[in-house]
């Protein structure tokens, strides 16, 4: 595919890292020479220093022969200019990153197809319904639904009271023969694992699970987790993720937001009166603990500094805090953050890349999912009749490298795969894959 990317800055520069994995042509727009010398010299992408506006940039950049056009500058006026005049020239599909929460209701996207803007993407409400699934499921560190929640994704910490502890997948499976769990990714110290019957769950590990939404009980029991309810959270930055997530969580649980902006609380305060807003600093000790933090079942840290993110979650998790999540823009700092007990990893660069990723890989892609500190996705793909997927049973199937079946919708019913398990066309298929392997993988279900 020729994909041509409009950025400036680390968003773009990630989702053309991590498409060019995917052998896609790409060449890159961006109104800063140096990044873009920077990106040259890790890759072989093609560049051009420009304005994403200027009908000569664009031309040069070849837009008239783009499969996909993708802006996701910060101004989100200047996306949406982009991808009208992209349009005009002749790319094929178009994507725009915006803010503006109301462009994204069906009548206001409409209205930007009519003008040349196919898909708008909005990081920051992505994010918010990540939050509010966390907190709303509180067994995962991060819970995704496929198939409309007839798949469930779990991340769960393998610690002393696990089940799982030093035991190989083949032994838990023999051990629990109807467990009805399948693991589909293994992170150890920072490094992706897709996992074969022989590997071992070590403590500390980072584990995927796919499972059926009746499953519930059982990962409780096989984690060694305790169920808790989140009554009470705190939200630290009322900017527009965290106004995002008080809109979806206000009325099923008590929130307090902190935020040191004064105009935004007032904001804030008219907006929501079910919800306390307090004027201050999030990362003061202090006023963390006159706020009632050690009484807190969630907290939220969602500031402009990955470090004060960081930072305060420690803090909270020391002072007993059931989940904690932060936003950690720097992408160098997620495996750390994990492993210093933070529970889940909020990235905007990564989150986008993943929801603009389906959008690649063909009409059979129906979602797709980022895993934090990973680069690989979860997606939900369609197996088309007579395709490679459906001659065999899975065990028989010479799988491209980093690719692992999880879970089957058949008919309206989940199937967790095994090795036995034949996928059948109009199957719905949830996979996980890394990027270089995900167009092979896309290659069996065609």
């Amino acid at each position: 595919m020729n994909i041509v990317i409009a950025g400036d800055g680390e968003v773009g520069f990630h989702l053309a890292r991590s498409l060019s994995k995917s052998r896609h042509d790409i060449t890159v727009v961006d109104p800063n020479s140096e990044l873009l010398k920077m990106l040259e010299a890790e890759s072989d992408l093609l560049t051009i220093a420009g304005n994403s506006t200027s009908l000569e940039t664009l031309r040069q950049a070849g837009v008239e022969k783009a499969d996909l056009l993708i802006a996701v500058l910060h101004e989100e006026s200047i996306n949406i200019i982009t991808c009208m005049l992209g349009k005009r020239l002749g790319a094929k599909r178009t994507i725009a990153r915006v803010n503006t929460q109301e462009y994204l209701n069906d009548i206001n996207k409409g209205m930007f197809k009519g003008m040349g803007v196919d898909e708008l993407v909005c990081p920051e409400k992505i994010a918010a319904k990540e939050i509010s699934n966390l907190l709303t499921r509180n067994i995962s560190t991060e819970l995704f639904d496929f198939a409309n929640g007839l798949l469930r994704i779990y991340m769960i910490r393998i610690d002393n009271k696990s089940l799982f502890i030093n035991k190989s997948l083949i032994e838990v499976a023999k051990e629990y023969p109807n467990l009805g769990i399948r693991t589909v990714c293994i992170i150890r110290r920072g490094t992706t694992i897709i996992p074969n019957g022989d590997e071992k769950y070590i403590i500390n590990d980072l584990v995927y699970l796919i499972t059926t939404v009746d499953k519930v009980e059982k990962i409780k029991e096989i984690s060694g987790k305790k169920d808790f309810t989140i009554k009470n959270a705190m939200i630290v930055g009322g900017g527009r993720i965290g106004r995002r997530a008080a809109i979806n969580l206000h009325d099923k649980i008590n929130l307090k937001i902190i935020d040191q902006d004064i105009e935004r609380c007032n904001r804030l305060a008219n907006e929501f009166d079910d919800v306390m807003i307090i004027n201050g600093n999030g990362s003061d000790i202090n006023m963390l603990q006159e706020e009632g933090i050690n009484e807190t079942d969630a907290f939220i840290s969602l500031t402009n500094s990955t470090e004060t993110n960081i930072m305060a979650c420690i803090y909270a998790h020391r002072q007993g805090v059931k989940k904690t999540v932060a936003l950690v823009e720097n992408v160098n700092y997620i495996d750390v953050s994990q492993d210093i007990g933070i529970d889940t990893i909020i990235n905007k660069k990564l989150i986008t890349a993943s929801y603009i990723t389906r959008f690649t890989l063909g009409g059979e892609i129906t979602s797709s999912k980022w895993l934090s500190g990973i680069d690989a996705d979860l997606i939900e793909i369609i197996a088309q009749k007579n395709s490679s997927i459906t001659k065999k049973q899975l065990k028989d199937i010479r799988f491209p490298n980093g690719v692992n079946i999880g879970g089957i919708i058949r008919e309206g019913k989940a199937i967790i795969a095994n090795g036995d398990t034949q996928i059948m066309a109009n199957d719905n298929v949830v996979a996980f894959t890394i990027p270089e392997s995900a167009q092979k993988l896309i290659n069996l279900f065609s």
